[in-house]
Protein backbone atom coordinates (compact mmCIF):
# COMPACT_ATOMS: atom_id res chain seq x y z
CA UNK A 1 0.00 0.00 0.00
CA UNK A 2 1.46 3.35 -1.06
CA UNK A 3 1.67 6.52 1.03
CA UNK A 4 -1.08 8.31 -0.98
CA UNK A 5 -3.38 5.32 -0.30
CA UNK A 6 -2.68 5.51 3.43
CA UNK A 7 -3.32 9.25 3.49
CA UNK A 8 -6.52 8.79 1.52
CA UNK A 9 -7.81 6.15 3.95
CA UNK A 10 -7.05 8.47 6.88
CA UNK A 11 -8.94 11.30 5.20
CA UNK A 12 -11.94 9.07 4.45
CA UNK A 13 -12.08 7.88 8.09
CA UNK A 14 -11.80 11.49 9.32
CA UNK A 15 -14.63 12.53 6.98
CA UNK A 16 -16.80 9.65 8.22
CA UNK A 17 -16.26 10.73 11.82
CA UNK A 18 -17.07 14.36 11.03
CA UNK A 19 -20.18 13.38 9.06
CA UNK A 20 -21.29 11.29 12.05
CA UNK A 21 -20.84 13.86 14.83
CA UNK A 22 -22.28 16.71 12.73
CA UNK A 23 -20.13 19.44 14.26
CA UNK A 24 -19.84 20.99 10.80
CA UNK A 25 -22.30 21.08 7.88
CA UNK A 26 -21.87 18.23 5.39
CA UNK A 27 -20.96 20.57 2.53
CA UNK A 28 -18.20 22.18 4.62
CA UNK A 29 -16.79 18.74 5.45
CA UNK A 30 -16.83 17.79 1.76
CA UNK A 31 -15.09 21.05 0.82
CA UNK A 32 -12.48 20.43 3.51
CA UNK A 33 -11.95 16.89 2.24
CA UNK A 34 -11.40 18.11 -1.31
CA UNK A 35 -8.88 20.73 -0.16
CA UNK A 36 -7.07 18.12 1.94
CA UNK A 37 -6.75 15.90 -1.14
CA UNK A 38 -5.14 18.79 -3.01
CA UNK A 39 -2.86 20.01 -0.20
CA UNK A 40 -1.68 16.48 0.61
CA UNK A 41 -0.66 15.99 -3.01
CA UNK A 42 -3.08 13.11 -3.52
CA UNK A 43 -4.98 14.82 -6.32
CA UNK A 44 -3.94 17.72 -8.59
CA UNK A 45 -6.15 20.79 -8.28
CA UNK A 46 -7.08 20.65 -11.96
CA UNK A 47 -8.58 17.18 -11.50
CA UNK A 48 -10.12 17.95 -8.09
CA UNK A 49 -12.00 20.96 -9.47
CA UNK A 50 -13.36 19.07 -12.47
CA UNK A 51 -16.39 18.04 -10.42
CA UNK A 52 -17.74 21.60 -10.48
CA UNK A 53 -17.95 21.61 -14.26
CA UNK A 54 -18.85 17.97 -14.74
CA UNK A 55 -22.00 16.65 -16.36
CA UNK A 56 -23.12 15.45 -12.94
CA UNK A 57 -22.91 18.83 -11.21
CA UNK A 58 -24.59 20.60 -14.14
CA UNK A 59 -27.38 18.01 -14.17
CA UNK A 60 -28.03 18.53 -10.49
CA UNK A 61 -27.93 22.31 -10.80
CA UNK A 62 -30.44 22.24 -13.66
CA UNK A 63 -32.75 19.88 -11.76
CA UNK A 64 -32.60 22.11 -8.66
CA UNK A 65 -33.55 25.18 -10.73
CA UNK A 66 -36.44 23.38 -12.44
CA UNK A 67 -37.69 22.12 -9.07
CA UNK A 68 -37.47 25.66 -7.67
CA UNK A 69 -39.60 26.87 -10.60
CA UNK A 70 -42.25 24.23 -9.88
CA UNK A 71 -42.33 25.30 -6.25
CA UNK A 72 -42.37 29.01 -7.10
CA UNK A 73 -45.33 28.68 -9.46
CA UNK A 74 -47.34 26.65 -6.95
CA UNK A 75 -47.54 23.24 -8.68
CA UNK A 76 -47.08 21.40 -5.40
CA UNK A 77 -49.57 23.61 -3.55
CA UNK A 78 -52.16 23.15 -6.30
CA UNK A 79 -51.77 19.39 -5.98
CA UNK A 80 -52.07 19.70 -2.20
CA UNK A 81 -55.31 21.65 -2.53
CA UNK A 82 -56.76 19.05 -4.90
CA UNK A 83 -55.93 16.27 -2.46
CA UNK A 84 -57.34 18.27 0.44
CA UNK A 85 -60.60 18.72 -1.43
CA UNK A 86 -60.87 15.10 -2.63
CA UNK A 87 -60.23 13.28 0.65
CA UNK A 88 -63.43 12.01 2.23
CA UNK A 89 -63.83 10.53 5.68
CA UNK A 90 -62.06 7.25 4.97
CA UNK A 91 -58.78 6.83 6.87
CA UNK A 92 -57.59 4.16 4.46
CA UNK A 93 -58.37 6.40 1.50
CA UNK A 94 -56.37 9.17 3.13
CA UNK A 95 -53.38 6.85 3.48
CA UNK A 96 -53.35 5.88 -0.18
CA UNK A 97 -53.99 9.39 -1.49
CA UNK A 98 -51.23 10.91 0.65
CA UNK A 99 -48.59 8.23 0.10
CA UNK A 100 -49.48 7.56 -3.54
CA UNK A 101 -49.42 11.19 -4.63
CA UNK A 102 -46.29 11.94 -2.56
CA UNK A 103 -44.54 8.99 -4.18
CA UNK A 104 -45.62 10.03 -7.68
CA UNK A 105 -44.42 13.60 -7.17
CA UNK A 106 -41.17 12.50 -5.55
CA UNK A 107 -40.33 10.43 -8.62
CA UNK A 108 -39.71 13.70 -10.48
CA UNK A 109 -38.64 16.22 -7.84
CA UNK A 110 -36.55 16.00 -4.70
CA UNK A 111 -38.03 13.81 -1.95
CA UNK A 112 -36.95 16.51 0.52
CA UNK A 113 -39.00 19.14 -1.31
CA UNK A 114 -41.98 16.78 -1.54
CA UNK A 115 -41.85 15.93 2.17
CA UNK A 116 -41.57 19.63 3.04
CA UNK A 117 -44.81 20.45 1.25
CA UNK A 118 -46.70 17.33 2.30
CA UNK A 119 -45.90 17.59 6.02
CA UNK A 120 -48.34 20.42 6.91
CA UNK A 121 -51.05 18.96 4.68
CA UNK A 122 -50.63 15.51 6.24
CA UNK A 123 -50.89 16.96 9.74
CA UNK A 124 -53.99 18.97 8.88
CA UNK A 125 -55.79 16.08 7.17
CA UNK A 126 -54.85 13.65 9.96
CA UNK A 127 -56.32 15.93 12.60
CA UNK A 128 -59.46 16.43 10.52
CA UNK A 129 -60.03 12.67 10.36
CA UNK A 130 -58.98 12.23 14.00
CA UNK A 131 -55.86 10.23 13.15
CA UNK A 132 -52.73 10.90 15.16
CA UNK A 133 -50.23 12.57 12.78
CA UNK A 134 -47.53 10.03 13.67
CA UNK A 135 -49.54 7.33 11.88
CA UNK A 136 -49.40 9.27 8.61
CA UNK A 137 -46.17 11.30 8.67
CA UNK A 138 -43.73 8.37 8.60
CA UNK A 139 -45.57 6.57 5.75
CA UNK A 140 -45.60 9.85 3.80
CA UNK A 141 -41.85 10.40 4.33
CA UNK A 142 -41.09 6.77 3.43
CA UNK A 143 -43.22 7.09 0.26
CA UNK A 144 -41.08 10.01 -0.95
CA UNK A 145 -37.93 7.93 -0.43
CA UNK A 146 -39.39 4.76 -1.99
CA UNK A 147 -39.96 6.69 -5.23
CA UNK A 148 -36.25 7.52 -5.56
CA UNK A 149 -35.63 4.62 -7.94
CA UNK A 150 -38.62 5.24 -10.21
CA UNK A 151 -36.81 7.76 -12.46
CA UNK A 152 -33.30 9.05 -12.93
CA UNK A 153 -34.21 12.44 -11.44
CA UNK A 154 -36.00 10.94 -8.43
CA UNK A 155 -32.88 11.57 -6.36
CA UNK A 156 -29.53 13.19 -7.00
CA UNK A 157 -27.89 9.91 -5.93
CA UNK A 158 -29.02 8.35 -9.22
CA UNK A 159 -27.52 11.29 -11.10
CA UNK A 160 -24.21 10.87 -9.24
CA UNK A 161 -24.05 7.15 -10.06
CA UNK A 162 -24.93 7.93 -13.69
CA UNK A 163 -22.04 10.37 -13.84
CA UNK A 164 -19.64 7.82 -12.38
CA UNK A 165 -20.67 5.32 -15.06
CA UNK A 166 -19.51 7.70 -17.77
CA UNK A 167 -16.06 7.85 -16.16
CA UNK A 168 -15.69 4.17 -17.04
CA UNK A 169 -16.76 4.71 -20.64
CA UNK A 170 -20.28 3.38 -20.04
CA UNK A 171 -23.50 5.10 -21.16
CA UNK A 172 -25.26 7.17 -18.48
CA UNK A 173 -28.48 5.94 -16.93
CA UNK A 174 -31.60 6.57 -18.98
CA UNK A 175 -34.47 8.66 -17.62
CA UNK A 176 -36.64 5.58 -17.01
CA UNK A 177 -33.97 2.88 -16.95
CA UNK A 178 -34.53 2.27 -13.24
CA UNK A 179 -38.34 2.24 -13.55
CA UNK A 180 -38.77 -1.57 -13.96
CA UNK A 181 -37.25 -2.10 -10.51
CA UNK A 182 -38.33 1.23 -9.02
CA UNK A 183 -42.08 0.69 -9.45
CA UNK A 184 -42.10 -2.72 -7.67
CA UNK A 185 -40.09 -1.16 -4.82
CA UNK A 186 -42.62 1.66 -4.50
CA UNK A 187 -45.65 -0.64 -4.63
CA UNK A 188 -44.29 -3.25 -2.21
CA UNK A 189 -43.09 -0.52 0.14
CA UNK A 190 -46.50 1.16 0.27
CA UNK A 191 -48.27 -2.17 0.76
CA UNK A 192 -45.93 -2.98 3.63
CA UNK A 193 -46.57 0.41 5.27
CA UNK A 194 -50.33 -0.01 4.88
CA UNK A 195 -50.67 -3.55 6.24
CA UNK A 196 -47.76 -3.70 8.70
CA UNK A 197 -45.59 -0.59 9.02
CA UNK A 198 -48.17 1.93 10.21
CA UNK A 199 -49.34 -0.47 12.94
CA UNK A 200 -45.79 -0.58 14.34
CA UNK A 201 -45.70 3.20 14.79
CA UNK A 202 -46.41 4.18 18.42
CA UNK A 203 -48.56 7.09 19.59
CA UNK A 204 -46.74 8.84 22.42
CA UNK A 205 -48.87 11.89 23.01
CA UNK A 206 -52.32 13.25 22.34
CA UNK A 207 -53.49 16.45 20.73
CA UNK A 208 -54.09 17.77 24.28
CA UNK A 209 -50.36 17.79 24.98
CA UNK A 210 -48.94 19.41 21.90
CA UNK A 211 -46.09 21.87 21.77
CA UNK A 212 -48.25 24.98 21.81
CA UNK A 213 -50.28 24.15 24.92
CA UNK A 214 -47.21 22.90 26.77
CA UNK A 215 -45.32 26.15 26.33
CA UNK A 216 -48.26 28.54 26.83
CA UNK A 217 -48.47 27.46 30.47
CA UNK A 218 -45.13 29.20 31.08
CA UNK A 219 -46.26 32.67 30.04
CA UNK A 220 -46.82 35.40 32.60
CA UNK A 221 -47.27 39.15 32.82
CA UNK A 222 -45.83 41.93 34.97
CA UNK A 223 -46.33 45.66 35.40
CA UNK A 224 -43.57 48.25 35.71
CA UNK A 225 -44.21 50.30 38.87
CA UNK A 226 -43.16 53.87 39.68
CA UNK A 227 -40.47 52.57 42.08
CA UNK A 228 -39.21 49.79 39.81
CA UNK A 229 -35.47 50.01 39.04
CA UNK A 230 -36.40 48.97 35.50
CA UNK A 231 -38.41 52.13 34.83
CA UNK A 232 -36.65 54.22 32.20
CA UNK A 233 -34.36 51.37 31.09
CA UNK A 234 -34.29 49.55 27.77
CA UNK A 235 -34.87 45.83 27.38
CA UNK A 236 -31.22 45.44 26.45
CA UNK A 237 -30.13 47.10 29.71
CA UNK A 238 -32.49 44.96 31.80
CA UNK A 239 -31.20 41.72 30.27
CA UNK A 240 -34.20 39.50 30.90
CA UNK A 241 -32.77 36.88 28.57
CA UNK A 242 -29.25 36.90 29.95
CA UNK A 243 -30.11 37.19 33.64
CA UNK A 244 -33.36 35.23 33.95
CA UNK A 245 -33.66 33.24 30.71
CA UNK A 246 -37.00 34.94 30.06
CA UNK A 247 -38.30 36.25 26.74
CA UNK A 248 -40.43 39.32 26.15
CA UNK A 249 -43.40 38.56 23.91
CA UNK A 250 -45.39 41.79 23.99
CA UNK A 251 -45.46 45.19 25.68
CA UNK A 252 -48.63 47.15 26.39
CA UNK A 253 -47.66 50.76 27.05
CA UNK A 254 -49.32 52.70 29.85
CA UNK A 255 -51.16 54.64 27.14
CA UNK A 256 -52.86 51.39 26.05
CA UNK A 257 -50.84 51.06 22.82
CA UNK A 258 -49.27 47.63 22.21
CA UNK A 259 -45.72 47.66 20.85
CA UNK A 260 -43.42 44.98 19.52
CA UNK A 261 -40.45 44.49 21.86
CA UNK A 262 -37.08 45.59 20.60
CA UNK A 263 -33.70 45.72 22.31
CA UNK A 264 -33.91 49.52 22.50
CA UNK A 265 -37.54 49.62 23.76
CA UNK A 266 -37.69 51.75 26.93
CA UNK A 267 -39.96 50.60 29.76
CA UNK A 268 -41.99 53.28 31.51
CA UNK A 269 -44.08 53.14 34.72
CA UNK A 270 -47.46 51.54 33.98
CA UNK A 271 -46.17 49.43 31.10
CA UNK A 272 -47.35 45.83 31.12
CA UNK A 273 -44.95 43.18 29.79
CA UNK A 274 -45.84 39.70 28.59
CA UNK A 275 -42.97 37.24 29.18
CA UNK A 276 -42.32 33.55 28.63
CA UNK A 277 -39.90 31.14 30.25
CA UNK A 278 -39.28 28.35 32.72
CA UNK A 279 -41.52 28.61 35.79
CA UNK A 280 -38.54 28.48 38.12
CA UNK A 281 -37.11 31.57 36.41
CA UNK A 282 -40.48 33.33 36.63
CA UNK A 283 -40.57 32.58 40.34
CA UNK A 284 -37.03 33.91 40.76
CA UNK A 285 -37.99 37.20 39.11
CA UNK A 286 -41.17 37.44 41.16
CA UNK A 287 -39.24 36.98 44.44
CA UNK A 288 -36.85 39.82 43.64
CA UNK A 289 -39.73 42.34 43.68
CA UNK A 290 -38.33 44.30 40.75
CA UNK A 291 -41.78 44.55 39.14
CA UNK A 292 -45.40 43.82 40.01
CA UNK A 293 -46.71 40.54 38.63
CA UNK A 294 -50.33 40.76 37.50
CA UNK A 295 -51.06 37.01 37.43
CA UNK A 296 -50.80 34.14 35.00
CA UNK A 297 -51.23 35.10 31.36
CA UNK A 298 -54.48 34.12 29.68
CA UNK A 299 -54.42 33.50 25.93
CA UNK A 300 -57.42 35.73 25.18
CA UNK A 301 -56.34 38.67 27.34
CA UNK A 302 -56.00 42.22 26.08
CA UNK A 303 -52.24 41.70 25.71
CA UNK A 304 -52.60 39.07 23.01
CA UNK A 305 -54.97 40.83 20.65
CA UNK A 306 -53.53 40.50 17.15
CA UNK A 307 -51.05 37.81 18.20
CA UNK A 308 -51.08 34.44 16.44
CA UNK A 309 -49.19 31.17 16.80
CA UNK A 310 -47.54 29.00 14.19
CA UNK A 311 -45.51 25.83 14.24
CA UNK A 312 -42.85 25.65 11.53
CA UNK A 313 -40.20 23.12 10.51
CA UNK A 314 -36.69 24.18 9.59
CA UNK A 315 -36.00 22.95 6.05
CA UNK A 316 -32.77 21.46 4.66
CA UNK A 317 -30.76 24.23 3.02
CA UNK A 318 -32.12 26.87 5.40
CA UNK A 319 -29.74 29.74 6.10
CA UNK A 320 -30.54 29.31 9.81
CA UNK A 321 -29.07 25.81 10.15
CA UNK A 322 -26.10 25.76 12.51
CA UNK A 323 -26.83 29.26 13.80
CA UNK A 324 -28.49 30.50 16.96
CA UNK A 325 -31.61 32.64 17.27
CA UNK A 326 -29.55 35.36 18.88
CA UNK A 327 -26.85 35.11 16.22
CA UNK A 328 -29.32 35.77 13.40
CA UNK A 329 -31.30 38.39 15.38
CA UNK A 330 -34.39 36.27 14.79
CA UNK A 331 -36.92 38.62 16.36
CA UNK A 332 -35.57 41.68 14.58
CA UNK A 333 -35.21 39.84 11.27
CA UNK A 334 -38.62 38.14 11.15
CA UNK A 335 -40.70 40.16 13.60
CA UNK A 336 -41.61 36.95 15.45
CA UNK A 337 -40.85 35.47 18.86
CA UNK A 338 -39.73 31.85 19.25
CA UNK A 339 -41.58 30.37 22.22
CA UNK A 340 -39.97 26.97 22.01
CA UNK A 341 -38.06 24.44 19.94
CA UNK A 342 -39.03 20.79 19.57
CA UNK A 343 -36.17 18.60 18.44
CA UNK A 344 -36.72 14.90 17.81
CA UNK A 345 -39.66 14.78 20.18
CA UNK A 346 -37.98 16.76 22.98
CA UNK A 347 -39.08 20.32 23.77
CA UNK A 348 -36.19 22.73 24.33
CA UNK A 349 -37.11 25.67 26.56
CA UNK A 350 -33.95 26.76 28.35
CA UNK A 351 -31.54 29.08 26.56
CA UNK A 352 -33.24 28.56 23.24
CA UNK A 353 -31.68 31.79 22.02
CA UNK A 354 -28.27 30.09 22.26
CA UNK A 355 -29.35 26.73 20.80
CA UNK A 356 -27.86 25.98 17.39
CA UNK A 357 -30.66 25.13 15.00
CA UNK A 358 -30.76 21.83 13.10
CA UNK A 359 -32.65 20.45 10.12
CA UNK A 360 -36.10 19.31 11.18
CA UNK A 361 -36.31 21.51 14.29
CA UNK A 362 -39.93 22.41 14.97
CA UNK A 363 -40.29 26.02 16.15
CA UNK A 364 -43.30 27.50 17.89
CA UNK A 365 -43.58 31.12 16.79
CA UNK A 366 -45.78 33.93 18.05
CA UNK A 367 -46.38 37.29 16.46
CA UNK A 368 -48.54 39.39 14.21
CA UNK A 369 -50.99 37.32 12.18
CA UNK A 370 -50.00 38.91 8.88
CA UNK A 371 -46.32 38.26 9.54
CA UNK A 372 -47.02 34.62 10.31
CA UNK A 373 -49.07 34.22 7.14
CA UNK A 374 -46.08 35.44 5.16
CA UNK A 375 -43.99 32.53 6.42
CA UNK A 376 -45.62 30.36 3.75
CA UNK A 377 -43.35 32.00 1.16
CA UNK A 378 -40.16 31.80 3.25
CA UNK A 379 -37.66 29.23 1.99
CA UNK A 380 -36.29 28.59 5.50
CA UNK A 381 -39.53 27.23 6.99
CA UNK A 382 -42.53 25.10 6.26
CA UNK A 383 -45.66 25.93 8.27
CA UNK A 384 -47.16 22.85 9.97
CA UNK A 385 -49.70 24.42 12.35
CA UNK A 386 -52.79 23.03 10.66
CA UNK A 387 -53.18 25.57 7.85
CA UNK A 388 -51.76 25.04 4.39
CA UNK A 389 -49.20 27.45 3.05
CA UNK A 390 -50.11 30.76 1.49
CA UNK A 391 -50.72 30.12 -2.20
CA UNK A 392 -48.17 31.74 -4.49
CA UNK A 393 -49.11 33.29 -7.80
CA UNK A 394 -50.10 30.29 -9.91
CA UNK A 395 -50.79 31.86 -13.30
CA UNK A 396 -47.54 30.40 -14.69
CA UNK A 397 -47.96 26.98 -13.10
CA UNK A 398 -49.10 25.28 -16.37
CA UNK A 399 -46.14 26.80 -18.21
CA UNK A 400 -43.63 25.60 -15.61
CA UNK A 401 -45.17 22.13 -15.64
CA UNK A 402 -45.07 22.09 -19.44
CA UNK A 403 -41.39 23.04 -19.49
CA UNK A 404 -40.56 20.33 -16.98
CA UNK A 405 -42.58 17.77 -18.93
CA UNK A 406 -40.91 18.83 -22.18
CA UNK A 407 -37.47 18.29 -20.66
CA UNK A 408 -38.49 14.80 -19.51
CA UNK A 409 -39.72 13.91 -23.00
CA UNK A 410 -36.64 15.27 -24.79
CA UNK A 411 -34.36 13.30 -22.50
CA UNK A 412 -36.50 10.15 -22.54
CA UNK A 413 -36.40 9.94 -26.37
CA UNK A 414 -32.64 10.66 -26.37
CA UNK A 415 -33.11 13.88 -28.32
CA UNK A 416 -31.02 15.64 -25.68
CA UNK A 417 -28.74 14.36 -22.95
CA UNK A 418 -29.91 14.97 -19.39
CA UNK A 419 -27.33 17.72 -18.61
CA UNK A 420 -28.26 19.61 -21.78
CA UNK A 421 -31.98 19.02 -21.29
CA UNK A 422 -32.21 20.28 -17.71
CA UNK A 423 -30.00 23.29 -18.36
CA UNK A 424 -32.12 24.16 -21.40
CA UNK A 425 -35.17 23.87 -19.15
CA UNK A 426 -33.52 26.18 -16.63
CA UNK A 427 -32.89 28.73 -19.38
CA UNK A 428 -36.52 28.58 -20.53
CA UNK A 429 -37.99 29.03 -17.03
CA UNK A 430 -35.76 32.09 -16.65
CA UNK A 431 -36.77 33.55 -20.02
CA UNK A 432 -40.49 32.94 -19.40
CA UNK A 433 -40.20 34.42 -15.88
CA UNK A 434 -41.60 31.32 -14.23
CA UNK A 435 -38.88 32.12 -11.75
CA UNK A 436 -36.28 34.88 -11.73
CA UNK A 437 -32.59 34.03 -11.43
CA UNK A 438 -32.52 35.81 -8.07
CA UNK A 439 -35.42 33.70 -6.73
CA UNK A 440 -33.89 30.51 -8.10
CA UNK A 441 -30.50 31.22 -6.57
CA UNK A 442 -32.16 31.83 -3.19
CA UNK A 443 -34.15 28.60 -3.35
CA UNK A 444 -31.50 26.28 -4.79
CA UNK A 445 -29.89 24.12 -2.12
CA UNK A 446 -26.34 25.19 -2.81
CA UNK A 447 -25.10 23.09 0.09
CA UNK A 448 -26.26 19.90 -1.63
CA UNK A 449 -24.71 20.98 -4.92
CA UNK A 450 -21.38 21.87 -3.26
CA UNK A 451 -21.36 18.56 -1.37
CA UNK A 452 -21.75 16.52 -4.55
CA UNK A 453 -19.24 18.55 -6.59
CA UNK A 454 -16.62 18.21 -3.84
CA UNK A 455 -17.26 14.52 -3.21
CA UNK A 456 -16.69 13.75 -6.89
CA UNK A 457 -13.05 14.61 -6.22
CA UNK A 458 -12.92 11.77 -3.69
CA UNK A 459 -14.06 9.33 -6.35
CA UNK A 460 -11.29 10.59 -8.62
CA UNK A 461 -8.74 10.22 -5.81
CA UNK A 462 -9.74 6.60 -5.24
CA UNK A 463 -9.09 5.89 -8.90
CA UNK A 464 -5.86 7.86 -9.23
CA UNK A 465 -4.24 6.34 -6.13
CA UNK A 466 -5.40 2.82 -6.95
CA UNK A 467 -7.24 2.50 -3.63
CA UNK A 468 -10.50 1.51 -5.33
CA UNK A 469 -8.76 -1.30 -7.19
CA UNK A 470 -7.00 -2.49 -4.02
CA UNK A 471 -10.18 -2.56 -1.94
CA UNK A 472 -12.02 -4.30 -4.78
CA UNK A 473 -9.35 -7.04 -4.83
CA UNK A 474 -9.66 -7.47 -1.06
CA UNK A 475 -13.45 -7.77 -1.17
CA UNK A 476 -13.34 -10.18 -4.10
CA UNK A 477 -10.69 -12.27 -2.33
CA UNK A 478 -12.80 -12.38 0.82
CA UNK A 479 -16.05 -13.35 -0.89
CA UNK A 480 -14.68 -15.46 -3.72
CA UNK A 481 -15.20 -15.58 -7.46
CA UNK A 482 -18.18 -17.92 -7.48
CA UNK A 483 -20.64 -15.79 -5.52
CA UNK A 484 -21.66 -12.81 -7.69
CA UNK A 485 -25.02 -12.44 -5.89
CA UNK A 486 -23.24 -12.34 -2.54
CA UNK A 487 -20.90 -9.72 -3.98
CA UNK A 488 -23.86 -7.65 -5.20
CA UNK A 489 -25.46 -7.96 -1.75
CA UNK A 490 -22.25 -6.84 -0.06
CA UNK A 491 -22.11 -3.62 -2.05
CA UNK A 492 -25.84 -3.00 -1.50
CA UNK A 493 -25.45 -3.16 2.27
CA UNK A 494 -22.16 -1.26 2.26
CA UNK A 495 -23.82 1.65 0.47
CA UNK A 496 -26.83 1.38 2.79
CA UNK A 497 -24.66 1.46 5.92
CA UNK A 498 -22.57 4.38 4.71
CA UNK A 499 -25.67 6.50 4.05
CA UNK A 500 -26.27 6.62 7.81
CA UNK A 501 -23.23 8.74 8.82
CA UNK A 502 -23.00 10.61 5.50
CA UNK A 503 -25.21 11.72 2.64
CA UNK A 504 -26.52 9.24 0.07
CA UNK A 505 -24.51 10.91 -2.67
CA UNK A 506 -21.25 10.79 -0.69
CA UNK A 507 -21.78 7.11 0.10
CA UNK A 508 -22.36 6.35 -3.58
CA UNK A 509 -19.17 8.19 -4.54
CA UNK A 510 -17.12 6.05 -2.14
CA UNK A 511 -18.65 2.65 -2.92
CA UNK A 512 -19.25 2.87 -6.69
CA UNK A 513 -15.56 3.00 -7.79
CA UNK A 514 -14.79 -0.04 -5.61
CA UNK A 515 -17.74 -1.98 -7.00
CA UNK A 516 -16.91 -1.06 -10.59
CA UNK A 517 -13.33 -2.27 -10.18
CA UNK A 518 -14.53 -5.50 -8.60
CA UNK A 519 -16.92 -6.12 -11.50
CA UNK A 520 -14.24 -5.41 -14.10
CA UNK A 521 -11.72 -7.70 -12.38
CA UNK A 522 -14.21 -10.58 -12.37
CA UNK A 523 -15.57 -9.95 -15.86
CA UNK A 524 -19.06 -9.03 -14.59
CA UNK A 525 -21.31 -6.28 -15.88
CA UNK A 526 -20.30 -3.12 -13.93
CA UNK A 527 -23.66 -1.52 -14.69
CA UNK A 528 -25.40 -4.16 -12.56
CA UNK A 529 -23.26 -3.23 -9.57
CA UNK A 530 -23.73 0.51 -10.10
CA UNK A 531 -27.54 0.16 -10.17
CA UNK A 532 -27.49 -2.02 -7.04
CA UNK A 533 -25.54 0.71 -5.24
CA UNK A 534 -27.90 3.44 -6.49
CA UNK A 535 -30.84 1.52 -5.01
CA UNK A 536 -29.06 0.76 -1.75
CA UNK A 537 -27.87 4.33 -1.23
CA UNK A 538 -31.25 5.85 -2.11
CA UNK A 539 -33.44 3.76 0.17
CA UNK A 540 -32.44 4.67 3.69
CA UNK A 541 -35.13 3.85 6.26
CA UNK A 542 -33.38 2.32 9.26
CA UNK A 543 -32.48 5.67 10.84
CA UNK A 544 -34.19 9.09 10.72
CA UNK A 545 -31.11 10.78 9.24
CA UNK A 546 -32.62 11.17 5.76
CA UNK A 547 -33.81 14.82 5.41
CA UNK A 548 -37.37 13.70 4.57
CA UNK A 549 -37.46 11.73 7.83
CA UNK A 550 -35.89 14.54 9.86
CA UNK A 551 -38.75 16.84 8.85
CA UNK A 552 -41.39 14.53 10.34
CA UNK A 553 -39.36 13.47 13.39
CA UNK A 554 -40.53 16.30 15.65
CA UNK A 555 -44.17 16.67 14.46
CA UNK A 556 -44.64 12.89 14.70
CA UNK A 557 -43.04 12.75 18.17
CA UNK A 558 -40.97 9.79 17.03
CA UNK A 559 -37.96 8.17 18.65
CA UNK A 560 -34.83 6.90 16.92
CA UNK A 561 -35.77 3.26 17.42
CA UNK A 562 -39.15 3.80 15.72
CA UNK A 563 -37.36 4.11 12.40
CA UNK A 564 -35.19 1.06 13.15
CA UNK A 565 -38.27 -1.01 13.99
CA UNK A 566 -40.40 0.06 11.01
CA UNK A 567 -37.60 0.63 8.51
CA UNK A 568 -35.57 -2.57 9.03
CA UNK A 569 -38.26 -4.86 7.62
CA UNK A 570 -38.83 -2.45 4.73
CA UNK A 571 -35.09 -2.38 3.98
CA UNK A 572 -34.92 -6.18 3.69
CA UNK A 573 -37.99 -6.20 1.44
CA UNK A 574 -36.30 -3.70 -0.89
CA UNK A 575 -33.10 -5.75 -0.81
CA UNK A 576 -35.09 -8.84 -1.80
CA UNK A 577 -36.64 -7.05 -4.76
CA UNK A 578 -33.32 -5.56 -5.86
CA UNK A 579 -31.28 -8.77 -5.58
CA UNK A 580 -33.89 -10.65 -7.64
CA UNK A 581 -34.68 -8.05 -10.29
CA UNK A 582 -31.40 -6.16 -10.87
CA UNK A 583 -29.39 -9.21 -12.11
CA UNK A 584 -32.41 -10.24 -14.20
CA UNK A 585 -32.90 -6.85 -15.92
CA UNK A 586 -29.15 -6.07 -16.11
CA UNK A 587 -27.56 -9.53 -16.49
CA UNK A 588 -24.25 -10.11 -14.77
Amino acid sequence: MTLPMVLLIILIIAALVLFSIETLPADVIALGLMMALILAGILPATIAFEGFGSDTSMMILGILILTAALVRTGIVQILSRKIFQSVGNSKNQLFWIITGSAGLLSAFISNTATAAFYTPMTIGLSRRLKIHPSKMLMPMAFATILASSVTLVGTSTNVVVSGLLTQYGLPPLGMFELTPVGIPILIVGLLYMFFIGRHLIPVRDTEDHDLQKDILSYCSEFKVTETSPWAGKSLNEIGLGQEYDLYVLRILKATGIPVEPRANTILQPGDRVLIEGNKNNLITLREENLVEFTGEFEQESEMTKGLSLAEVILLPGSTLIGRTLRGVNFRERYGLQVLGINRKGETIRRRISLTRLQVGDQLLLQGNQGTIQGLGKNINFRVVSGQLDVMPETNKAPLALGIFGGVILLVSFNILTLPVGVMLGALVVFITRCITPEEAYRQVNWGAWLLIACMLALGQAMEVTGLASLLADEIVGLIGLSHPILLLSTFFFLSLILTQPMSNQAAAVIITPIAMQAALHLGFNPRTFAIMIAIGASNSFITPLEPACLMVYGPGNYRFFDFVKVGSILTFLIYGIAVLMVPWIWPL
